[in-house]
């Protein structure tokens, strides 16, 4: 099969749509914005809904499910998140369309059928969430109330692109009510190391844990804890966010609750969620000019055989002793697929697993069944050997853990690299130009400074590192006093 890519050194945007599609992880579709996921995209998203679901549950959350529709003055009533959200917002209006009088066949809205209150599509759910918690919540025994939801969410983004922006996308987002503040900080702190934990050690990709600057926050948050990855282009992403909301949204709806000691107060709330913009951060974090490069752990198909053969018989000799592999392998619970079509030659399959990221692929031919051996390759390297039967079991889920150790090394290297400290703003910009990455600098404090370095190049502050040094300095932009460097990029 020719896989025609454009190189990342061409175009590195044009080369991410172009392998998404040829990859058969998701294409447009005909609505606009949004995208379909397909089967292979799509199992990729189930292993990690899978094993996001799995640390959620570790984590003493359960799932529940909440209405697409809010009703626009329940929208309203956190001033902060509907004022953060009201761009984006997708409105019904109507519920009925009736014939067009002028044009058969054609369908109209019915001007009679106008809703008595407008409902809006959800671009997040705190509003329908807490107007429900208000009456889930009495007593201090009712708490911590601790519940996610997977679900779809639309935004009406202007500029798409698949996975990374889409009108509708999928998505998990926690909710949750406690007794007091210090219990809902824990509680946004752990759901950010959740979620790290999962990018690292799931997707391979090292992220930078920390908070958002008060512009950058999410709308309605106290405080928003972000993780930051960087992707091959020197380009950072937001790969997941857990926000403190305070008291917000449970004085908004009047969610309150008996103390312990008598009193009537109001609970404090986190809200954390992740979506489909993962699938496009493995794309760019581990792939190359061939294809995807899957971290094995995340894999749909961690292991691919291929026979080669000339005649039936040697299909059916080498058919017998693959069969004895796969099941082997699938006791030790590695996805593998033999394949076995008769319509595609060796090499369109090479190309194609090749293309498709599978970890692991090993050819068998006549010769090999002959020698008791496998042609060994890995995706990630690109790299081959032979290995003899016996034991070959072992062999492949020893490779399958150090592919998975091996990616997250060499994606921590590469971030060590772009991670550049600068003084003066003419090396701030000279980096962000030349070298781009993680751009480590003073920074004032305030918001008018982020606002005119974003305004003059783009660059956002991406997070204040949680683990930075405090240290006396001065802005980057302005001169003015600074606590500590925060971490600017350009980002998607």
């Amino acid at each position: 099969m020719s896989k025609n890519l454009t190189t990342r050194a061409e175009d590195y945007s044009k080369w991410y749509n172009e392998l998404v599609v040829k990859a058969d992880l998701a294409e447009n579709s005909g609505v606009r914005g949004c995208m379909v996921i397909k089967p292979y995209g799509y199992a990729i998203w189930e292993k990690m809904q899978g094993e996001l679901d799995r640390m959620f549950k570790e984590t003493g959350h359960t799932n529940a499910y909440f209405p697409l529709f809010v009703p626009k003055s329940m929208f309203e009533a956190e001033e902060t998140n509907a004022e953060g959200f009201a761009k984006e917002c997708a409105i019904v209006t109507h519920y009925r369309l009736t014939n067009d009088p002028d044009h058969k066949g054609k369908l109209i809205v019915d001007p009679e059928a106008k809703l008595e209150e407008e409902l809006i599509v959800r671009p997040t759910s705190e509003a329908i969430i807490w107007s429900t918690y208000k009456g889930w919540v009495q007593s201090y025994r009712d708490l911590p109330l601790l519940i996610n939801q997977w679900a779809n969410v639309v935004r009406w983004e202007m500029r798409t692109r698949l996975f990374l922006r889409t009108a509708e996308f999928l998505w998990q987002e926690g909710h949750t009510a406690h007794a007091s503040k210090a219990e809902a900080i824990e509680e946004s702190e752990k759901m950010m190391n959740v979620y790290a934990d999962f990018v690292q050690n799931f997707m391979a990709i090292p992220v930078v844990k920390g908070l958002k600057t008060e512009s950058e926050r999410f709308a309605g948050a106290d405080e928003t804890y972000c993780i930051e990855a960087l992707m091959q282009d020197g380009k950072a992403l937001q790969a997941g966010t857990s926000h403190f909301l305070g008291q917000n949204f449970a004085k908004a709806f009047d969610v309150k609750f008996t103390s312990k000691e008598g009193k009537l107060e109001h609970v404090w709330g986190t809200s954390w969620g992740v979506s489909t913009r993962l699938m496009g951060a493995l794309v760019m974090t581990h792939s190359d000019d061939n294809g995807l490069v899957l971290p094995p752990n995340l894999a749909p198909i961690q292991v691919v055989i291929v026979p080669i053969y000339k005649n039936e018989e040697q299909f059916d000799a080498i058919s017998e002793e693959v069969n004895k592999l796969v099941v082997s392998l699938r006791k030790l619970n590695i996805s593998v697929k033999f394949d076995n079509r008769d319509t595609h030659k060796p090499g369109f399959k090479f190309a194609e697993w090749e293309l498709k990221g599978v970890p692991v692929r090993l050819a068998i031919g006549p010769k090999d069944l002959e020698n008791g051996t496998y042609e060994v390759a890995r995706r990630d390297t690109l790299t081959k050997e032979l290995v003899t039967k016996e034991g070959i079991e072992s062999y492949i889920q020893d490779l399958l853990d150090t592919i998975q150790k091996d990616l997250f090394t060499r994606a921590v290297d590469y971030r060590a690299l772009h991670i550049t400290e600068v003084n003066t703003f003419d090396e701030f910009k000279d980096v962000l130009e030349n070298k781009g990455g993680f751009i480590s600098a003073h920074w004032d404090g305030t918001a008018e400074t982020e606002e005119k370095i974003k305004d003059l190049t783009k660059a956002t502050i991406r997070c204040i590192p949680l683990n930075r040094v405090e240290e006396a300095g001065s802005c980057v932009f302005t001169g003015l006093p600074s606590k500590g460097r925060v971490l600017f990029a350009k980002a998607y």
